[in-house]
Formats: C-alpha cells, structure tokens, sequence
C-alpha cells in the first residue's frame, strides 16, 4: 500500500557510489569544509560548512544567502554512501510561519465579519496553502538542494547510484 502521508517540508535521500577510496574521499571532504558546529553561511574560500566526524557529516554548502537552507546529512562508506538533504531547521519555522498565513487570514476575516462566510473561502484557504507548500517551498527546495548536490558531486568526484535524476 503507497504511502498517502503528506509532508509538509520536502525532503530527498540519495545514494551514491565512490570513484575513489573512502579515505581519499573523507579527505577531499575535510579540506572543502569549514568547520563550523552552526550550520550558517559565512564568508570562505571552502565549498561547504559543517560537521564531520569519522564517516559520518552534516554539512551546508558556503554560498551566501541560499547555501544554508539545505542541510546535508550523511556517510560515506568504504564503497559508497548516502546523503540525506532537508531544509534548514530555520528555514522549516519560517516557512511553517508562511504557511499560517491563509489560515490566520480565514480567522481574522470570520471574526471581523468583514465578509459573510462562504465554502468558497475554506477552498481558497486551503488553495492557497497547497500554492505555498508545492510552489514556492517545492520549487525553491528542487532548485536549491539541486545546486547543493552538484557541488557536493564535484568536490567528492562521485557517481549516483540507479537513475535519481541527479547528474554531476
């Protein structure tokens, strides 16, 4: 049976495969990212800033003003690895705020009595929610988890596994 959960932040697991060895890789990794135990965007010549510790790393890539809000998390293995991408806990609060909007809207305009109540309104309400959610939050996740990925393509010298629709 298909999972019919909705959620209400998009999320992506990837896997991939080394090209080459885990040290070599957990290298290149370590010299690319500042370390940073703050996931925030700051000024360097580095590609990501974040966390690594052994195997295992939750990283944001350094570009200034969209780099934070993924945020990747992840290992890598002696034969490849996984990279979990979300959005930025920051992020999620601020776009949960955004996504109350319609709704604090829906009651205000009940308690003003500003317009007489109609359905047409909840479908409104509930439109305009579902054009926040899949538009803006969707779109600007595929756009900017895409470019967080690439650049974690690049600097690890990787292959992803099946066709995940991600390309280095």
């Amino acid at each position: 049976m298909p999972n019919l959960k909705m959620k209400i932040f998009p999320t992506k697991e990837l896997k991939f495969k080394l090209i080459d060895d885990q040290t070599k890789t957990l290298d290149r990794l370590n010299r690319r990212t500042e370390k940073s135990d703050n996931l925030i965007s700051q000024h360097t010549d580095k590609s990501f800033c974040g966390i690594i510790k052994g195997n295992e790393f939750k990283i944001i890539s350094s570009t200034i003003g969209k780099g934070a809000f993924c945020v990747m998390t992840g290992a890598i293995n002696s034969d490849g690895g996984n990279v979990n991408i979300k959005i930025h806990k920051v992020f999620r609060i601020l776009l949960g705020i955004f996504l109350c909007f319609p709704v604090i809207g829906m009651i205000i305009l009940i308690l003003t009595k500003a317009q007489e109540f109609s359905p047409i309104l909840i479908l409104s309400m509930i439109g305009q929610i579902l054009i926040i959610r899949y538009v803006f939050i969707g779109l600007a996740f595929k756009f900017l988890s895409r470019e967080s990925l690439n650049r974690f393509c690049e600097v690890l010298d990787l292959e992803w596994i099946k066709d995940q629709a991600q390309q280095c």
